[in-house]
């Protein structure tokens, strides 16, 4: 039997209709059996203890440094922010992964439009912006992220994966990170990342793919009656 994929989803109380919705899309298309696990603050006291910063625009945005822990530093594993949908078999992403990296994610090279985000989130600005919100961590050569370097580490050495050398990042096609807003429309995007704002908050509702967004949402409340 194949093994399945797993993968960890960042859960934000604020938003708890996007993981349930992202989940959704993934086994909508997945030719692989799933295993979720959500990060979710809540489950985790007993070992992440760090602090909530004012820059935090989300509740999982440092405790997703804790996947290969979690994971018992062995095989591979898939982090994904909630604010995603899968438009694509997430077989095919698993597929790409290479042992001669640490860590494989979409190196992105922008610069956000907006200064502010989802909620009235201020926008930060820092090299490798939102390479992190997406990563195949082959947890083996990520032993550096114990649970006190997670928690004690510096925001930036943590998204800029700093606790590895460069050459040890691979790198994934955009199109496994898409960033609405950020990018145009793209017919073959294969995981959509609503960076500035889900459909599920008003100021984003009309944003591209969120009609599929929810479709999908449409599905996971559906319960046949007979």
């Amino acid at each position: 039997m194949a093994q399945p994929i797993d993968i960890f989803v960042g859960y934000d109380s604020k938003e708890t209709v996007a993981y349930h919705v992202l989940s959704q899309s993934i086994l909508k298309y997945s030719s692989l059996p799933v295993r979720f696990t959500p990060i979710y603050l809540q489950n985790i006291e007993a070992i992440f203890t760090r602090e909530r910063s004012a820059l935090q625009s989300t509740e999982f945005s440092f405790s997703r440094f804790l996947v290969p822990y979690l994971s018992n530093f062995q095989g591979w594993s898939l982090f994904l922010d909630c604010d995603m949908l899968a438009r694509a078999d997430l077989a095919e992403l698993f597929s790409l992964r290479d042992d001669r990296y640490a860590v494989m994610v979409s190196k992105h090279d922008y610069v956000p439009k907006d200064s502010v985000k989802f909620l009235g989130q201020v926008q930060t600005r820092y090299e490798k912006k939102n390479w992190s919100s997406a990563v195949l961590f082959n947890n083996a050569r990520c032993r550096e992220l114990t649970t006190e370097y997670v928690n004690t580490a510096t925001g930036l050495d943590l998204h800029q994966f700093k606790w590895i050398d460069e050459n040890e990042i691979g790198g994934l096609p955009l199109e496994w990170n898409w960033l609405v807003g950020e990018y145009s429309f793209n017919a073959a995007a294969k995981l959509v990342h609503f960076t500035r704002g889900g459909p599920y908050f008003v100021d984003y509702r009309n944003s591209d793919y969120a009609e599929e967004w929810f479709a999908l949402q449409n599905e996971m409340n559906f319960v046949k009656q007979s």
